[in-house]
C-alpha cells in the first residue's frame, strides 16, 4: 500500500502536492530561460495585443503547462499577471504624459471594454483612471528630474497577489473564493 500511495502523490495535481524543492528554485536551463525571454520579449513589444498561453507555449516553444510553470518560476508571476502589469504601466505612462482619453487608453493598451480597464485600474492601484491621471500632472514637475527607468520602476504595480484576491480582501470577503479555504 506505501508504494502505491507513493504513486499516487506523484500523479497529483500540483495544487494538491506540497510545494517541492522544483517548485521554489529559480530556472537554471540557460536554454529554456531563453525560450521564455523571447515570449516574454514579445509580451513587451506587444503588450496591448492578446497573449494567451497557447500563442506564448508556441513562441517560447514549449507545452503550454510547461510554459505556464516555468514562466512563473522565473519571473515570480504567471504570465497573465506579468501581461496585466505590463499594460498598467503603460496605461499608467499615457495618463501622466499624454492629453489622450481615458478610452483611447484603455484601448490603447489593449482593454476591450473600458468598464474592465477602469475596475481593473482601480483594483491594482488604488485609484482610478482620472484620479491617477490628476495625481500625476499635480506630481509632474517634480518627476522631470527623475530618470523614466526609475520612475517607471517606482510606480510598477504589485501584482503578487491576483486583482480578485484583492478585491476580495478589500471587500471583507463580499467576493467568495473560488476554492474552499482550510484554515
Amino acid at each position: 500500500m506505501p508504494a502505491r500511495a507513493a504513486r499516487h502523490a506523484q500523479h497529483a495535481p500540483p495544487a494538491a502536492r506540497p510545494p517541492g524543492k522544483a517548485d521554489t528554485e529559480p530556472l537554471q536551463d540557460p536554454a529554456l530561460l531563453r525560450r521564455l525571454l523571447r515570449a516574454k520579449d514579445r509580451m513587451d513589444a506587444a503588450s496591448h495585443e492578446a497573449w494567451p498561453v497557447k500563442r506564448l507555449a508556441e513562441v517560447s516553444g514549449v507545452s503550454e503547462a510547461h510554459f505556464a510553470r516555468s514562466f512563473k518560476r522565473a519571473f515570480g508571476l504567471p504570465p497573465h499577471r506579468y501581461l496585466l502589469t505590463r499594460r498598467i504601466e503603460q496605461a499608467t505612462t499615457l495618463l501622466r504624459d499624454t492629453d489622450l482619453s481615458i478610452t483611447e487608453i484603455a484601448f490603447a493598451t489593449g482593454w476591450e471594454s473600458l468598464g474592465t480597464f477602469g475596475r481593473t485600474f482601480r483594483d491594482v492601484t488604488g485609484l482610478s483612471p482620472s484620479a491617477a491621471r490628476s495625481a500625476a500632472q499635480a506630481s509632474l514637475p517634480e518627476l522631470d528630474r527623475v530618470p523614466a527607468c526609475v520612475l517607471k520602476a517606482a510606480q510598477r504595480p504589485d501584482l503578487t497577489t491576483a486583482v480578485l484576491e484583492k478585491r476580495r480582501r478589500a471587500g471583507n470577503a463580499t467576493v467568495r473564493p473560488s476554492i474552499k479555504e482550510v484554515t
